[in-house]
């Protein structure tokens, strides 16, 4: 449980359990949480993310070694999105690393992977002078996210991906700026302690209170990427349209040979938005079809009823060769053939 649990259950919170927390999934329900992110801002409850803390005089130097991004340039107070890979190429776990400091960095991961993260991290420090150490149970993680949050929070001149000291409730906290709604909006971290204050202050100043279920129909919306689903050990960061994050002109890192050889050949397949002539979304799992054949070419990995555009949309894994915008596929819709045209990503981005 996290440290808000008790505070959720009064909110008459449903719960689920996830990578062994128990999480709200929902408050008053899906469509009214996610429309109130869309339109004002939510509050969220993301303390079973992982934190693991790297320290030391190669720090930067090491995780430019065992992650994709090159993260020893990146100033302090600033943050990057950025991959652990194994050496095959394959996605062991998607993160976003803070330099909290010129020899301190904070590594977060998705909660499934943590013990994953932090085990690798600690296999590839031999050889450099460094500290890994899995601080998880030092923080809790709030997030306000939706086009009101900025002025919910009042953060000052804080950048897109950058991260300072801040006070909430008297307390002291970090607070960044990012997510993963599409919406603008912040991440607060906090002493285990200090979250029901911190918590109970955030919300008096107007976000909803809002659980798992919204967060997972605003991230498909925003065309994000969610571990298990779009990525895996057996899916690449460029399969996932993320090649991006990759620092190739790094000399070596963990997955580079894989990878490079990846970019010169080209991925068999790769990720794609499809948005369907049906109202039953697709979903994870379901055959996408070469309409003329019926043959199987691809796979589903997230598809639901898009809240705010009105209809379903979903992302799969087609071959190159069928995944250009505006190219017409189908999708096995338990049983039924659903027209699917492939379109750009993200489906949703907000007015900034």
């Amino acid at each position: 449980m996290t440290p808000l649990f008790d505070v959720h259950r009064d909110l008459g919170a449903t719960f689920t359990d996830f990578a062994g927390w128990r999480m709200p999934l929902r408050y008053t329900g899906d469509l009214a949480e996610h429309h109130a992110v869309r339109r004002a801002a939510g509050l969220f409850d993301l303390s079973h993310m992982g934190e693991i803390e790297v320290t030391g005089a190669d720090a930067g130097r090491f995780l430019d070694h065992a992650l994709v991004g090159r993260l020893s340039t990146l100033a302090a107070g600033r943050a990057r999105y950025t991959m652990l890979c194994h050496d095959n190429g394959g996605v062991l776990d998607d993160l976003v690393v803070y330099r909290l400091a010129e020899r301190r960095y904070l590594v977060v991961a998705n909660a499934a992977n943590t013990a994953v993260v932090f085990a690798m991290l600690r296999e590839h420090a031999d050889g450099f002078g460094v500290g890994v150490r899995d601080a998880s149970a030092d923080w809790a993680l709030i997030a306000v996210q939706g086009p009101a949050a900025a002025a919910m929070l009042d953060p000052g001149p804080l950048r897109y991906y950058a991260i300072r000291d801040f006070t909430v409730a008297g307390r002291g906290v970090l607070l960044a700026r990012t997510g993963y709604t599409g919406e603008d909006g912040f991440e607060v971290y906090c002493r285990p302690g200090d979250a029901v204050a911190v918590w109970e202050s955030l919300l008096a100043r107007g976000p909803s209170p809002a659980g798992l279920a919204c967060r997972d129909t605003l991230r498909l919306e925003a065309g994000m990427a969610l571990y298990g689903h779009e990525l895996s050990v057996r899916v690449t960061p460029l399969q996932a349209g993320l090649e991006r994050v990759v620092a190739f002109d790094k000399s070596d890192f963990v997955g580079a040979a894989a990878l490079r050889r990846q970019r010169a050949e080209g991925p068999a397949d790769v990720l794609v938005g499809l948005v369907t002539g049906t109202r039953r979304a697709p979903r994870r799992g379901y055959p996408v079809l070469d309409p003329a054949t019926g043959a199987q070419v691809g796979a589903v990995t997230s598809g639901a009823l898009s809240p705010t555009l009105g209809h379903p949309v979903a992302m799969a894994y087609v071959p190159v060769g069928v995944s250009a915008p505006g190219t017409r596929l189908a999708v096995d819709v338990r049983g039924t053939g659903a027209d699917a045209d492939v379109v750009a990503l993200p489906f949703y981005s907000p007015q900034r």
